[in-house]
């Protein structure tokens, strides 16, 4: 072994990460110190036998796919593989390269491995929180979204989904693709545009919503902008179904005029409208304002001829 072979191994045997080389049956040719150590095994034991054995079906299937790309360009492919160590359970991530012959055909393969157990737990927490998370969201009256500066949504609670009637998968839409033509829906869309522009937050509205299978519903709106070193990022919001609230309250304003005070003098509307100093009348009070205005006329001309008179 001369000093430039002596050197590539004192290399490969002092890397923390797995290499291994097997060939094109599976079976190992070559595992460096860090291999043997990891799977508790020497060289002599390890010498011929199957690379990467799978214990698990399910995880069969996707490395045998990921591994076909090794015998087409680029000739490369990384896999995950699940595999009993001292330490236990361990996941390795296996980044594979070919090894080509004289023939330029693939001879064997050359692979390194990394532990990632530790990012896989904590993928698998993070996985739980959200889970746990998303419970709690979902167990209140309100459903939350986000969407871009461009009204795209990023993100649709399951429940908002559920009532908008779309489908996980179907694509990124813009909000504004579920508004109906109501008026009210301009003013709620000038707010999400002045939020956006200002990074601060609007007083909460209400908005007509067509869902997939074409109801109307009534939704009420509290956003925020989120910011960062002071641009505007995403927008954040809640929705609120209030479409049987504002079946309620359209009657109660349809009964106001339809029901009287207590005094049997004045609509409810009129009364509100005088006790919060607003000249709002209805049918009793437009009909009662010509009724005063005409004898409000004559007893002017009333005065205005005894004036006449005592100028005589």
């Amino acid at each position: 072994m001369d000093t430039t072979d002596a050197a590539y191994r004192d290399l490969v045997e002092s890397q923390q990460d797995l290499i291994v080389q097997f060939n094109l049956e599976g079976r190992l040719l070559f595992v460096n110190k860090a291999y043997c150590d990891t799977v508790g095994k020497t060289r002599e034991d390890l010498a011929g036998s199957v690379f990467m054995p799978v214990t698990e079906e399910r995880y069969s299937d996707v490395i045998a796919t990921q591994m076909t790309k090794l015998f087409r360009p680029p000739h490369a492919c990384i896999v995950e593989q699940w595999m009993q160590t001292k330490k236990g359970l361990r996941c390795i991530s296996w980044s594979a390269k070919s090894v080509f012959g004289a023939d330029k055909a693939v001879v064997s393969i050359v692979a390194t491995g990394r532990d990632i157990t530790p990012l896989k737990n904590d993928q698998k927490s993070l996985r739980k929180r959200d889970e746990e998370l998303m419970v709690l969201l979902e167990s209140g009256s309100q459903m939350y979204y986000t969407h871009t500066l461009d009204h795209t949504l990023i993100f649709v609670s399951p429940r908002f989904r559920d009532l908008l009637g779309c489908h996980p998968g179907e694509g990124k839409r813009t909000w504004t693709d579920y508004l109906t033509d109501h008026p009210m829906n301009a003013s709620g869309l000038e707010r999400t545009i002045r939020a956006i522009t200002s990074g601060k937050r609007e007083p909460p509205y209400r908005l007509e919503m067509a869902t997939r299978d074409g109801r109307k519903i009534w939704v009420e709106v509290n956003e925020v902008p989120v910011v960062k070193n002071g641009r505007t990022m995403v927008i954040a919001g809640s929705v609120t179904d209030v479409t049987d609230l504002m079946a309620v309250e359209e009657g109660r304003a349809e009964a106001e005029f339809l029901i009287k005070d207590v005094s049997g003098e004045q609509t409810v509307s009129e009364y509100r409208a005088r006790v919060s100093g607003r000249k709002v009348k209805g049918p009793l009070g437009y009909f009662r304002s010509i009724l005063s205005k005409s004898s409000d006329e004559e007893n002017v001309g009333d005065v205005s001829a005894v004036s006449q008179e005592n100028l005589k």
